[in-house]
């Protein structure tokens, strides 16, 4: 265990430093069905220099097309420092001969990152090398990088492993790294098997060996441990800590940094003994980082991710809503606001009085806490729940919902009927194909209007007709777009109930959820989009026909 921070003449604590290091572009690109292009991976880097990380893995220069690139025209970071990643020197091959050293060396880079075997079972099974080859690699690489001016790391693969098997020589390769001059010896658990309290013992033991200021760990999370790893690391005496944006890495993934760098600067066994980079103003754009990173990616935000998802401080509990009303320390263990997340009263059958009043207020809706309407949009939402509905996902819907309850959605449109017409058929090119037509009929103000669509299937087909014509509203809905369809069976066979969600943006940013339950799923898909053309409407401030 590490020593208790000094206390200074004036009282103030004098904090240790501790360093992140980024391996979102490197390891994080390991993750199945991920591929960072050029463009992907600037964006990332700069997203990282803005939260005030140290250190920016950009990839391996030499090893992909992709990565070379990047390394030949980096992103301007204004603090972190971007760093090469790339093997040792080759057993067998001179400094000046090995191609891998040459494109680290020559990278845009100021630091490099050099991965080095440390179990012994692995340099001689998987580099087919003596050992004392590899020490003479590491030391090697090491000061071919300082004599370029470039600061030096190495990642110690399998060193906990390798600990375990032959302690003293992943000791060797740790000092065979520190000695030749690399700012950085990095422990890595690459297998993700070890347990904190290994991690804690055995990092205590390294740190007395070798300096914790030149430490480093990085864990992978196949025992879900590799958060609790990092922070072990850290309070046996490491002072850098590796991982990824939202815990991306090959198989279970890497230390998510979007959960350790919160619990340092807002946790006191860390906050009041170490500082990092990040300031509270960049802590509270973390989950806007999160769900840029998401976004780039095109999949959705893990809900139930600490600290930045939809659910991590949203509430169901009717008493537990009306305990956070009166003081949020009751249930959250952080402010939201700290990390840029909020805090959401959820609106389901499980909710209570209080859940809808705060909601209603979030929503900026007014309203006496005795109106008898109150009540009545309770009983309403509970009703439709026990249909199967879900507000809790589908705050638009709930919004308009609520608004109708209390007489305050102008009637801007009426469907007086849809018809969906399905047919197989050979296009001109002989092909097979299956074309969905619709054909809704409209009122708007007492004008009638019909309208036909077609489309890649009925819900596209609904969607094309009923914004075809809305009259007057056509400017207003003309940057509405669907942007996710989500289909959910709630009692099983073929005459299933369907609950449809549908999310839909616009040109600003905005985006929105609504809901739709029926046991016919174009009808159910129907709701939805008629929803989400309304709350469209609402936002805009349009005047009802």
């Amino acid at each position: 265990m590490d020593a208790a921070p000094v206390t200074t003449l004036d009282g103030q604590m004098n904090r240790e430093r501790l360093y992140l290091f980024d391996t979102t572009l490197r390891d994080g690109a390991q993750t199945p069905g991920i591929d960072f292009s050029v463009e992907d991976k600037s964006l990332i880097a700069r997203t990282l220099d803005r939260l005030g990380v140290d250190y920016v893995e950009g990839g391996y220069p030499g090893a992909n097309p992709t990565d070379t690139e990047f390394f030949a025209n980096p992103p301007k970071l204004a603090r972190a420092r971007l760093t090469a990643f790339g093997m040792t020197k080759r057993a067998g091959r001179s400094l000046s001969n090995d191609p891998g050293i040459a494109a680290l060396l020559d990278a845009d880079a100021s630091a490099i990152c050099f991965v080095a075997k440390s179990w012994d079972f692995h340099v001689t099974t998987a580099l087919g090398c003596t050992l004392e080859e590899n020490l003479e690699a590491i030391s090697g690489s090491v000061e071919a990088a300082t004599e370029r001016g470039l600061e030096a790391m190495v990642d110690c693969e399998h060193f906990f492993d390798g600990y375990k098997h032959n302690r003293k020589y992943a000791l060797a390769c740790l000092h065979a790294a520190h000695d030749a001059g690399a700012r950085w010896v990095v422990l890595c658990d690459t297998n993700g098997g070890t347990l904190p309290h290994e991690i804690e013992e055995i990092v205590a033991e390294v740190v007395k060996l070798v300096p914790g200021e030149h430490v480093g760990i990085h864990t992978h999370n196949d025992t879900e441990n590799a958060v609790a790893n990092s922070l072990a690391a850290v309070r046996a005496g490491a002072r850098q800590i590796q991982g990824t944006l939202n815990g991306l890495g090959e198989r279970c993934g890497n230390a998510n940094l979007t959960s350790i760098i919160p619990t340092l600067m807002l946790k006191s066994d860390f906050a009041e003994r170490y500082e990092i980079g990040v300031s509270p103003q960049a802590l509270g754009e973390l989950t806007h980082a999160s769900r840029v990173l998401d976004e780039i990616l095109n999949r959705a935000p893990q809900r139930q991710a600490p600290y930045v998802g939809e659910s991590a401080f949203a509430t169901k509990a009717g008493i537990h809503a009306s305990a956070i009303i009166k003081d949020p320390r009751t249930y959250e263990h952080v402010p939201p606001e700290t990390v840029g997340n909020r805090r959401r009263l959820l609106i389901s059958d499980q909710g209570g009085r209080s859940n809808v009043l705060a909601v209603l207020g979030r929503l900026g809706i007014e309203v006496d806490p005795d109106d008898p309407r109150i009540a009545r949009l309770l009983d309403d939402v509970k009703a439709r729940e026990a249909l199967g509905y879900a507000y809790e996902g589908a705050e638009a819907s709930f919004e308009l919902l609520a608004r109708r309850a209390l007489d305050s959605v102008p009637d801007y449109f009426r469907v007086e009927s849809f018809r969906i017409m399905v047919e197989r058929r050979h296009n001109a090119l002989g092909e097979l194909v299956t074309v969905s037509e619709a054909t809704v009929k409209i009122d708007v103000g007492g004008q009638i209007m019909m309208s036909v669509g077609e489309g890649n299937g009925p819900v596209n087909a609904l969607d094309q007709a009923l914004r075809k014509d809305l009259g007057r509203y056509n400017d207003l809905i003309a940057d509405l777009e669907l942007v996710d369809y989500k289909v959910r069976i709630l009692t099983g066979g073929t005459a299933a109930v369907t609950r449809v969600l549908i999310e839909s943006g616009d040109s600003t940013g905005e985006r929105w959820f609504t809901v739709g339950v029926s046991p016919n799923i174009v009808d159910a898909s129907f709701q939805a989009l008629i929803d989400s053309i309304n709350y469209k409407l609402l936002r805009a401030g349009a005047k009802p026909a």
